[in-house]
């Protein structure tokens, strides 16, 4: 499993749209969410020449081993990988790409990746390259835009509840179904031996914003309007913001600890005894505990408790695009439909741990035979995508700040709700 700073990674790679964001307009994907675009389609033929990709560091430092059965059947095709440090991955590729000097076969992140979302950069994902119901859907409306997808995707994850199961059994205490039974659940995992509850996260940044916005669907809010409109400043919306205050309100979190390499610490010392987090952790868990066998039988996983209108998480992970300017569309398609291929994606999580986009893959017994991914394939089902609007990432990031002030107990939900709205307003969208 990938080392204890993957998820500050994650959470890096996915702000990183902030930096430079290109200005473009019709970026907005509204509620289109079907159909590929009108390119040639791709036959079965060998490819050949050269794919140049570019990837962040992560997830992609495998590919080169995960693709060794299609490199062999095709053997008169080069695929050179460029690894960029997640810190200046997107910047290095907005200025490549501005530069007309991009890559073939690109990296993005379902969850920021709106501002490529445009013909001027990537092509269309060629007619019946890939089926768009194989995916969790989610993940495919996130490279959509006006019934044109750009992007394939390829890993997936998404937030659950992950909890210490030996402090549940002591005290007797199921998972929470609901949003009214979270704080309960939390005393009792305090009232059996837990310094707090939830070890949360305390960032106060763009990714507690992302934390609001899935508080926001569960109430039964949105983000914008159907027709692109900010929506911030709802009912809903001020419910969210007090659900998540509530956690830090009633003690069960601190507004300030612990940080993303204390957290899991944390989690198997006891001093917490639950998070809201990626899959990511199931595996790391038995090295923070220093012991092999812990984690299946000190923890379980749950999906999110529900809101008003159900337990809707977000989608995030990977995708692939292939850029406007290739030179060789035709084999960066082939690698792409390769990458997609739930035997790929198989040999991806067992090289990796990343955790398949294409839902047929989730049957392999590699992934299918651990039951605490289960919760996160349950979620995943129940997803939706972030806006893809190019002003999204500054909206949430400001949403998190507002988020601290609720929680510390020196601003109303309602207040907050009303500062993002008009914080979002003066942004506007990015599609005007």
């Amino acid at each position: 499993m990938p080392n204890s700073l993957r998820h500050g990674a994650l959470r890096m790679t996915a702000g990183l749209a902030l930096i430079g964001t290109f200005a473009l307009a019709g970026c907005g994907r509204g509620d289109d969410t079907a159909a590929t675009g009108a390119a040639k389609s791709i036959d079965d033929s060998p490819a050949t020449g050269t794919v140049d990709v570019w990837a962040a560091q992560g997830d992609a430092d495998v590919l080169d081993d995960v693709i060794k059965p299609f490199k062999a059947e095709n053997p008169d095709l080069k695929v050179k990988f460029t690894l960029i440090p997640n810190a200046e991955y997107y910047t290095k590729l907005q200025s490549a790409v501005a530069a007309g000097k991009g890559p073939d076969v690109a990296q993005f992140f379902p969850e920021s990746q709106a501002q490529f979302l445009d013909p001027s950069i990537l092509q269309p994902v060629p007619d019946g390259l890939v089926a768009p119901d194989a995916y969790f859907k989610s993940l495919w409306d996130a490279g959509v835009v006006k019934n044109v997808a750009y992007t394939v995707p390829w890993y997936a994850y998404t937030y659950a509840l992950v909890y210490r199961s030996d402090l549940a059994k002591k005290a007797g205490v199921k998972a929470p179904a609901k949003w009214d039974e979270m704080v309960p659940f939390f005393k009792s995992l305090q009232g059996a031996g837990a310094k707090r509850a939830l070890g949360a996260d305390t960032g106060w940044d763009i990714f507690n914003g992302q934390d609001i916005a899935m508080y926001a669907w569960q109430a039964g809010g949105s983000l914008l309007s159907s027709d692109g409109k900010w929506t911030l400043d709802t009912p809903e919306m001020a419910d969210a913001i007090k659900y998540n205050a509530s956690f830090f309100t009633s003690g069960a979190a601190d507004t300030s600890t612990p940080t993303f390499l204390d957290a899991q610490p944390y989690f198997t010392s006891g001093k917490t005894a639950s998070m809201i987090t990626g899959p990511w952790v199931i595996g790391q868990l038995d090295k923070a505990a220093g012991k092999k066998g812990w984690t299946a039988s000190h923890v379980a996983t749950a999906p999110l408790p529900a809101g008003a209108s159900g337990s809707t998480s977000f989608s995030a992970g990977g995708s692939w695009g292939v850029l406007a300017g290739s030179d060789n569309s035709d084999a960066s398609w082939k690698l792409v439909r390769d990458l997609s291929k739930p035997s790929t994606q198989v040999a991806q999580y067992k090289a990796y741990s990343s955790l398949p986009a294409v839902i047929s893959a989730w049957d392999d017994p590699a992934i299918a035979d651990q039951p605490l991914l289960d919760a996160f394939l349950t979620q995943l089902k129940n997803t939706r995508a972030f806006p893809q609007v190019t002003t999204w990432q500054q909206v949430a990031t400001r949403l998190g700040k507002e988020m601290e002030a609720v929680a510390k107990g020196t601003e109303s939900a309602e207040k907050a709700a009303s500062n993002v709205q008009s914080y979002a307003e003066s942004l506007g969208t990015g599609t005007e």
